[in-house]
């Protein structure tokens, strides 16, 4: 069975990671310049520098969605391919048995171009019936990582979840549009006020002592109010190179899914 996720960030990359595990063939397709702020847990780093590794295991990137032999060659050395491949044109090459959407766009998207036994959307946007067969809550809470046949996850707050009582002042955001120019490294402690990164003329500072737990590439174009970086007051280097238990969680649910259809049972390990 060949499990083709669209999307290599942070929660998407815990849903290989854990697949991956379970014996599964795993293909990611990724955007020309992937936007992963966590990326030293993002897959789609590949797309940047050829391979990237998160927790052991190394993904490669392919530029041509239609080159099936390269991803199998990869496949076999126990790797994960990454293809540049925005309009998921793999899906039609390698033929896999499931799609996870794993891309966070928080919108309803429409169907991917070629049906598949088994769609799995993650998180608001998706609706079992309509875009999908079914979604997983992405939400924290009791609800997280459960598997929705007929209704939908809950919606997005926009509001980033509190880490010691930090919410949206450890999130870094674009004032402007512009290119970026990052002074902090991911895994970095920083204090108050110190620089971290400006978008053209427009500077950003740490409002608290943490972490630098994702940034953006120097030099990324990004427009206004785009996420391009995450500091976490907990100040513990070793949360930026561990997949999150969030995205465990949705794994989990992906899994779930994924193994309640009996249809696809005896294929799992084929």
């Amino acid at each position: 069975m060949i499990v083709l996720v669209r999307g290599g960030g942070d929660l998407a990359s815990g849903v290989v990671l854990r697949l991956y595990r379970a014996g599964l063939k795993v293909l990611i397709t990724e955007l020309p310049h992937p936007m992963a702020v966590r990326r030293l847990v993002a897959f789609s780093e590949a797309v940047l520098t050829g391979e990237a590794s998160v927790e052991g295991l190394t993904a490669k990137r392919v530029l041509d969605p239609g080159d099936a032999l390269r991803m199998m060659n990869i496949w076999a050395k126990g790797q994960i391919p990454v293809v540049v491949d925005p309009e998921a044109a793999a899906i039609a090459s390698v033929h896999p048995t499931v799609v996870v959407d794993a891309r966070l766009l928080k919108i309803a998207v429409p169907l991917p171009p070629a049906r598949v036994n088994l769609l799995i959307g993650l998180g608001p946007g998706f609706t079992p019936g309509v875009n999908c067969h079914a979604a997983v809550e992405t939400a924290r809470g009791p609800w997280l990582g459960r598997v929705y046949w007929n209704s939908s996850p809950l919606e997005d707050t926009g509001k980033p979840e509190d880490v010691l009582m930090q919410s949206h002042t450890r999130v870094l955001r674009a004032p402007i549009g512009g290119r970026l120019k990052v002074f902090a490294k991911i895994g970095e402690i920083v204090e108050p006020d110190q620089l971290l990164a400006q978008v053209d003329d427009s500077s950003l500072f740490a409002l608290f002592r943490g972490v630098v737990r994702g940034i953006l590439p120097d030099g990324t174009y990004v427009e206004a109010g785009v996420k391009i970086g995450d500091v976490d007051p907990r100040c513990d280097p070793d949360l930026c190179t561990l997949v999150s238990d969030k995205a465990l969680a949705v794994a989990g649910g992906v899994l779930e899914a994924i193994l309640s259809k009996p249809e696809l049972r005896k294929n799992f390990w084929a």
